[in-house]
């Protein structure tokens, strides 16, 4: 079974430091269609304007994972740890049993735009921790890169639940695919340009959701950069 979720039936919060769109309920957006899928809560699209962002808020039991797409994203948290990230790296917080952080962008000029992902944990109460890692837009490109795992894999980032992303950037005459096993999800967030997944056309911002498919059969590419998370019910 295949279900669009369309870019412009997002979620819109625009706070004038910060364009943000949400493909699921999130704050003061509530849609009871899109409470999630599987154990992905969360895939806000924001924009931030030059030297603001985020103040020190917390969280609790909850895989925060940030993609940045473009400008610099400057993350310190209550564990001591502080990064700035460009586009190619991805950021892993775990928040376990509770930490405090902030994300400004970091640039005085250029604007900042990076997609904010949740995932629920399959544990609780545990410490809190982080990591980063960077991968090349080559590693990506004609293939699905992992870039989060449950087990660190193939040196993707730890994420504490059964799940599985993947990054790509697919040209023209290129094409992917992925084998579900039985009983799992999947989600296509497309960011960039334009494809087919499973024969369902997308452009950029739009995502599909797959259930009770055999693989993720991705065809059709047009500059087309793309997450995929293979998800337990």
């Amino acid at each position: 079974m295949l279900q669009i979720r369309h870019s412009e039936e997002r979620g819109a919060a625009n706070h004038g430091w910060l364009n943000s769109h949400h493909s699921f309920s999130f704050g003061s957006y509530h849609d009871p269609l899109h409470m999630g899928f599987g154990p992905l809560l969360v895939i806000n699209e924001d924009r931030v304007t030059p030297g603001q962002g985020f103040g020190t808020h917390g969280h609790r039991d909850m895989e925060i994972i940030s993609y940045v797409l473009d400008g610099a994203l400057e993350h310190k948290d209550s564990m001591g740890t502080g990064s700035v990230l460009h586009y190619g790296d991805v950021q892993r917080m775990s928040a376990g049993s509770g930490v405090r952080h902030s994300e400004f962008n970091h640039s005085a000029t250029d604007g900042l735009h990076f997609l904010q992902i949740w995932i629920q944990p399959n544990v609780t109460g545990i410490p809190p921790s982080y990591e980063e890692k960077h991968f090349t837009p080559d590693s990506k490109r004609g293939k699905l890169r992992l870039i989060a795992s449950s087990d660190g894999r193939q040196g993707s980032v730890l994420i504490h639940q059964n799940a599985a992303i993947y990054a790509s950037i697919l040209q023209e005459s290129e094409q992917a695919e992925h084998a579900l096993d039985e009983g799992r999800l999947a989600y296509v967030h497309l960011i960039r340009g334009s494809l087919v997944v499973n024969g369902t056309p997308l452009k950029a911002g739009d995502a599909l959701k797959l259930t009770q498919e055999a693989a993720v059969i991705i065809t059709q590419p047009e500059d087309a950069e793309f997450l995929l998370f293979d998800l337990p019910k």
